[in-house]
């Protein structure tokens, strides 16, 4: 299992090749790449992204932990970014390894849902007209609450 909280922008294929390594035994890997979005209405400029470290990672790593034992998971990766990105930088990766692919899908998912609700990070989207920190929303909450 691996958690990076990381400013610096990630290579997902080297990411992803690193994370297959080796996994003889797992059946199934699933990777899933977050990216920062424009907003429809007023064009987002940026993302800020804001956390405690003390807290954050240790927060990831016992929902990653919670993810291998619920799922039977073989192994995690979860990376996340923090500072200011524009639309179109990848904000996050999850991979998930399990012998078959319902676990590693699942448990990607619920992994996803955990991090865009549950995560401690503080959003705020930079807009021409001016900035607005991000609140979860109700159907993040409902993806959330089917766990």
């Amino acid at each position: 299992m691996k958690v990076l909280v990381q400013a610096e922008r990630f290579d997902l294929g080297a990411q992803n090749a690193a994370f297959a390594a080796g996994h003889r035994d797992m059946g199934a890997i699933v990777t899933f790449t977050g990216i920062v979005r424009d907003l429809p209405d007023d064009p987002l400029v940026a993302m800020e992204i804001e956390h405690y470290p003390a807290m954050t990672e240790k927060a990831i790593a016992a929902m990653a932990q919670e993810a291998t034992e619920r799922f039977n998971l073989g192994d995690v990766l979860v990376i996340h970014r923090y500072g200011r990105l524009e639309p179109g930088e990848m904000i996050m990766m999850v991979a998930t390894a399990a012998r078959h692919r319902r676990d590693a899908f699942e448990a990607a998912t619920y992994l996803m849902d955990y991090l865009k609700s549950r995560a401690p990070f503080w959003k705020r989207e930079i807009t021409a007209k001016g900035a607005a920190w991000v609140a979860s929303t109700d159907e993040d909450e409902a993806a959330l609450s089917r766990w």
